[in-house]
């Protein structure tokens, strides 16, 4: 996961995003398996052509926590979006860690206010990391992190997740429509 998340940044320095994309927190069959941000398992071992992404070509390996490589449906939605635009927005999440209910590890919850101020450093150094033009909040709990850190955001879409996919798409569009292809 770690090697997965030095690919993911070093491949996001080359693009020089000028778009942060700020999620909630990891999910269980997300970057808590692969280290990066709304990325499957699938998804990291098969690339994304159309971005230049991903990969075992480009050194990306998937943990031996699970013996099949999974899909997460919130990630397939959004990185499928992301094809749409250039150069490919950075993403991160509000808590960078899997929140998940007592004893169940494969399990997922929203994270406490608490787990959020935590989270904040690693935001705050990702903002200096990438200097972006626009930050992009992507569900209530990002906005609710980011509005608490002070960080002006340039939007807030839906998150994908539980019959949200419609709503993001159409948030996501217009919210960076001039990065469209």
């Amino acid at each position: 996961r770690r090697e997965n998340l030095r690919l993911y940044l070093k491949q996001m320095a080359e693009i020089q995003p000028r778009v942060l994309m700020v999620g909630e927190a990891p999910g269980y069959r997300g970057m808590r398996l692969t280290g990066i941000p709304f990325m499957s398992e699938y998804m990291l071992l098969n690339g994304l052509p159309a971005l230049g992404l991903f990969g075992p070509e480009r050194g990306y390996r998937k943990t031996e926590e699970t013996e099949r490589a999974g899909k997460e449906q919130s990630g397939t939605i959004l990185w499928g979006m992301l094809a749409e635009f250039r150069p490919v927005p950075l993403l991160w999440g509000a808590f960078p860690f899997h929140p998940h209910k007592p004893d169940d590890a494969w399990s997922n919850r929203a994270p406490t206010t608490g787990e959020l101020l935590v989270g904040q450093p690693f935001l705050r150094e990702m903002i200096r990391l990438f200097p972006v033009e626009k930050i992009i909040a992507v569900g209530n709990k990002a906005e609710e992190s980011l509005g608490r850190m002070g960080v002006d955001i340039s939007g807030k879409v839906r998150h994908p997740a539980q019959g949200g996919k419609n709503d993001f798409v159409a948030g996501l569009r217009s919210a960076l429509a001039e990065y469209r292809r």
